[in-house]
Parts: C-alpha cells; sequence; structure tokens
C-alpha cells in the first residue's frame, strides 16, 4: 500500500481519538472560572497543544510498537495501522512519534517556569507513560493497565494539570470532573480492546479484555459510558446546578455506544461504537464545560 507521508502520519495520529486530549483541557479550564479562578488563556493554549502532542506521540509508538511485537496483523479489524500496512516505514513512525513529544515537551517548558514543580513532574511522568503504554520492558497495555493509564492521565491529571495552571491550587471538585472525563476515555479505550480481543488474545496482548473475557469487556464499556452520568448529579453539591444537568442530554449518545457491543460480536462493527464514544466524550465534555463556565 502506498500513500503520501502526510497521509500515513494523520492515520497514524487517529485524530477522532484526539478528544481524550482536547476534553480534559476544556473542562479543567472551565472549572477554574466556576470556582472563581483567574482564566490564563495562554496557559490553557500551550496545555492544550502539549496534551495533544502527547496523545498523537502515544499513538504513534502505539503502531509502531504493537507491529513490532506482533500484535498487529493482517487480520486486524480496526483502522488501518500504518506500520503494519506498509504505509510509512518504522523509522519514519518513530521519528514522527519522537516528534510530537518534542512538540509536547515544548510547550511544558513555559507552563514549568509559570506554575512550577507540579506540572513538570506531570508532565515528564506523561511523556514517560506514554511510551511506557506499548515500549519497554513492561508495556501496560500488555499486562492489562491501560485503562489505569487513561483514567490516571487523560482523567485526573489533565483535569487537574489544567486547573493548576490557573489556580495554583487544587480543590476537590476536580477529583469528580477528572474521573468523569477519564472514564470516558477509557470507554475509548475498552471499546478498542474488545474489538481487537481475539487478535490481542493469540498475540499475547493480555488486556482486560483478553484477561477477563467479552462479557466483562461489554460490563467494562457500560460502567464507563454511564458511570459518569451517574455520579453527574454530585456537582449540586458545588452549587452547580447547569454543570450537573447539561451533560445528562449526552446519555442518548452513551446508550447508542453501548448498544453496538451488547448487539455485535466483536468485530468491526465495533468501529461505529468507537466513534459514538467519541462523540460522547466530546459531548458530555462540552456540556459539563458549559454548565460550569454558565
Amino acid at each position: 500500500m502506498t500513500a503520501s507521508l502526510p497521509t500515513g502520519l494523520l492515520l497514524a495520529a487517529r485524530p477522532k481519538t484526539l478528544t481524550a486530549a482536547v476534553v480534559p483541557v476544556v473542562v479543567g479550564t472551565a472549572l477554574a472560572a466556576a470556582l472563581g479562578q483567574p482564566v490564563i488563556w495562554w496557559r490553557a493554549g500551550c496545555a492544550l497543544l502539549g496534551a495533544a502532542a502527547i496523545q498523537i506521540g502515544t499513538n504513534l509508538f502505539n503502531d509502531l510498537l504493537d507491529f513490532s511485537r506482533g500484535a498487529d496483523t493482517a487480520h486486524r479489524v480496526g483502522p488501518t495501522r500504518v506500520t503494519q500496512a506498509g504505509i510509512l516505514t518504522p523509522a519514519q513512525v518513530r521519528a514522527a512519534a519522537v516528534a510530537s513529544f518534542a512538540v509536547a515537551l515544548g510547550c511544558g517548558i513555559p507552563l514549568v517556569v509559570a506554575a512550577g514543580w507540579p506540572i513538570l513532574t506531570l508532565g515528564l511522568l506523561s511523556l514517560f507513560f506514554g511510551y511506557a503504554y506499548t515500549g519497554g520492558p513492561y508495556p501496560l497495555a500488555y499486562h492489562g493497565l491501560g485503562e489505569l493509564f487513561v483514567l490516571t492521565f487523560f482523567g485526573l491529571g489533565a483535569v487537574g494539570g489544567t486547573y493548576y495552571l490557573h489556580a495554583g491550587a487544587l480543590a476537590w471538585p476536580v477529583a469528580l470532573a477528572g474521573v468523569q472525563v477519564g472514564l470516558l476515555a477509557c470507554a475509548l479505550l475498552a471499546v478498542n480492546n474488545l474489538r481487537d480481543v481475539d487478535e490481542d488474545a493469540r498475540s499475547g496482548k493480555r488486556t482486560l479484555a483478553a484477561r477477563l473475557g467479552v462479557g466483562f469487556g461489554r460490563s467494562e464499556i457500560a460502567v464507563c459510558a454511564f458511570g459518569p452520568l451517574v455520579v453527574n448529579p454530585l456537582w449540586l453539591g458545588t452549587g452547580d446546578r447547569l454543570a450537573a444537568l447539561l451533560p445528562l442530554a449526552a446519555l442518548p449518545l452513551a446508550l447508542a455506544a453501548v448498544r453496538v457491543v451488547w448487539r455485535n460480536p466483536p468485530g468491526p462493527s465495533y468501529n461505529r461504537a468507537l466513534a459514538r464514544a467519541a462523540g460522547l466524550q466530546l459531548a458530555f465534555g462540552a456540556l459539563l464545560a458549559a454548565g460550569l463556565a454558565l
């Protein structure tokens, strides 16, 4: 298969997954405004670009390292992986992944200067575990730890880090928002893992779905999709009535995503569920941010 370098890089970046990077920054910024903190827009912009760069770099390393470990084969049912398909060479994907992490590092430097060592620590850990997700001697994704990584860094860490950039401290609502956003990011991962459960089991990639079976995978997706909606009324405790109510409008999207995985066996049809899970995260995040800001 042949394609231009930009086309191959766009495929490998998996733009549909970038909601996992964008939503926590938007929610963290809106939460800062809701709690009376000054919103510093240049910091939010750097955080947004840096988070997207970490997400893209992680996706690129995932494409490269899954292929090198034999987890991606010609029998793959998910979206095209550029290394396995021969669209890009391993060297090209590796260079793009390193460049993405370099962009993230560049975005982080002014944030570290402005906000100090907590941001430095979070940034370095994000870069390290972005690679360790599929790289290194103990790749997280191959040992059923992918969800923990996503909840920590694309939920609690990203929302908390963004809030800290504006406020210089943390507050308990950060944990609620971080868990909600992180669960929705986990829903994306869980759909992806359940779709690929057979191939992952054959290749030794021991995701939670591969370890515990299809039934568990379906239940996990339901919990991750519906969980943020179930706990959303807790925002009433902060006095944010709109934040407690507006995100509930995303319920049909959660139902649509879960319905696909419960009515169909793992396979190509789950790509529709993946798109719906991304739409759910984007809609929920936008509605929550709007509720907080208003």
